[in-house]
């Protein structure tokens, strides 16, 4: 199994998405500043705001680069409310 995450800092009020296949350690990575360049640097109250299981890692890339490409924040608050749109976005490809 592979997830894509999005994660949320409330001090800065910013989400960041990636996929792994473990969501809650990706986390402890984040706020533990691991990934030195890494946007996720900018904060250290990095909460799950979503994680969402895939069938395969491909599948959680494909998410993930589409969600980045939206470049938007009420796109990624609409997919915490309704993670249905994700299946949508992964039949569609």
């Amino acid at each position: 199994m592979h997830y894509l995450y999005i994660l949320h800092s409330e001090i800065i009020d910013k989400f960041y998405t990636g996929e792994s296949k473990n969501p809650e350690e990706r986390l402890l990575l984040h706020n533990q500043h691991y990934f030195k360049s890494a946007y996720t640097k900018a904060a250290t109250d990095w909460k799950i705001a979503l994680q969402y299981r895939c069938n395969s890692k491909e599948d959680a890339v494909f998410l993930e680069k589409f969600i980045k490409k939206m470049k938007s924040k009420k796109f990624i608050l609409k997919i915490v409310e309704n993670q249905n749109i994700l299946l949508d976005i992964l039949n569609k490809k």
